[in-house]
């Protein structure tokens, strides 16, 4: 009977520490997605750079060959006079270009920069590694750039203090947690205490248990944000590439670290209080 109920109180303590530990993986997930959209968004602006009147099209992919050698650049692409010609006409009409009997669009290369690149401060850097001889102009959004520059950090710090704030409530439960399962053996305890067993002999099998149960907890909580996960993609495609496979990885790891050290933390201090217990409480 009493093996039964110690059996069912290990598996609610593992349950509940592996939802906790689901909710801060979830939390770390979604931060470190996140950043993966805040990236996705930076590297989707395009650096437009307008070749003179008289630049050929030979010039504009020199000119590409050129950029892409820098290491500030993801990618670029060349815009003929054709498809500028196109986007103009999208934009201002089938009737804008007719006034005029040549194309008076110009040849330019779109450079989309890494994301880390994408700051006002940097910017100031990067865009005269763009000018050449065959270059006019250089135009790129300055206001999304800033309105980046002055948000991102902003959206750091709320993160990081939401992050902190789970992060000590996560702390909190599973240490509780562990200390009902582990109070729950408190005869076993003082018995080793009365024949004479030292701290760290009835320390070692509870702390040998509490990694077990971190793990197990971990793995469980893992599965279940793998399978959140799966799901997640099911319905909203467009989302894998945010949550990739070193995110869940990574996002994984910590909570198989986290749940192993809080587990084994609560374990110690309850362990220690409870060989120090007087006889009385016991029955508390």
């Amino acid at each position: 009977m009493i093996r039964r109920r110690l059996a069912g109180s290990y598996i609610s303590s593992v349950v509940s520490i592996a939802l906790v530990l689901f909710l801060l993986g979830t939390t770390a997930l979604l931060i470190g997605g996140a950043r993966n959209v805040t990236d996705f968004f930076k590297e989707s602006m395009r650096v437009s750079v307008i070749l003179s009147g008289n630049a050929s099209e030979d010039d504009a992919r020199q000119y590409k060959a050129a950029v892409d050698t820098l290491p500030c650049v993801r990618e670029s692409r060349i815009v003929t006079r054709e498809e500028g010609a196109r986007q103009m006409k999208d934009m201002l009409g089938e009737d804008f270009l007719d006034i005029f009997e040549d194309v008076p669009i110009p040849v330019s290369v779109d450079v989309s920069l890494k994301a880390e690149y994408v700051s006002a401060d940097s910017l100031e850097k990067v865009l005269p590694l763009l000018e050449a001889s065959v270059v006019d102009e250089i135009e790129y959004q300055q206001a999304m750039v800033e309105k980046f520059s002055s948000n991102v950090g902003t959206v750091s710090a709320v993160l990081g203090v939401v992050a902190l704030v789970l992060l000590f409530i996560s702390f909190v439960l599973i240490a509780n947690t562990v200390r009902l399962d582990v109070f729950a053996r408190r005869f076993n305890v003082h018995t080793m205490v009365m024949v004479g067993a030292t701290r760290s002999f009835i320390r070692r099998p509870f702390l040998w248990r509490s990694v077990l149960q971190g793990f197990v907890s971990a793995l469980l909580a893992a599965a279940l944000l793998c399978l959140s996960v799966w799901l997640v993609f099911r319905i909203f495609p467009g989302l894998a590439g945010i949550f990739d496979v070193h995110l869940m990885a990574a996002t994984a790891v910590l909570m198989l670290g986290f749940g192993i050290l809080i587990c084994v933390v609560s374990t110690w201090f309850v362990v220690n209080g409870l060989v120090s217990l007087d006889k009385s409480k016991l029955y508390v």
